[in-house]
């Protein structure tokens, strides 16, 4: 199975923020294109410890991303780099980042729910 980034399926467009992703053999591939300023940490309030429960490995293709796990450590992914964020992590961007995702579609499922509820309060 291939895809082009156009050919995956629209998850989110909300201003320059652009999510596309699907369900390739139980596990989630997703393109992300966030604009600086992006901060996941208000959308994921109301999760256990207010944090992502899912764990993704990916690739930064342009930009950087701060990432805070459940310990309280910090790290920044930058373009260019493989990773791996395990489950209880929130992330940022000052710069603005676009990169590539795969996430078990069953822990990542609710997560998506519980954001997509959070910017739906918050129009």
């Amino acid at each position: 199975m291939r895809a082009t980034e156009k050919d995956i399926a629209l998850e989110l467009e909300l201003g320059e923020i652009v999510t596309r992703g699907e369900d390739w053999g139980g596990q989630l591939v997703r393109h992300l294109s966030l604009p600086a300023g992006t901060d996941f940490t208000p959308l994921f309030k109301g999760l256990p410890g207010d944090l992502c429960q899912c764990p993704h490995w990916g690739y930064i293709l342009s930009g950087s991303i701060t990432l805070r796990y459940a310990d309280g450590s910090e790290e920044v992914n930058r373009a260019g780099d493989l990773y791996y964020w395990p489950a209880g992590h929130t992330g940022w961007t000052t710069d603005g980042v676009t990169f590539v995702e795969f996430s078990p579609a069953a822990e990542l499922q609710p997560v998506l729910e519980h954001v997509g509820a959070q910017l739906a309060g918050s129009s």
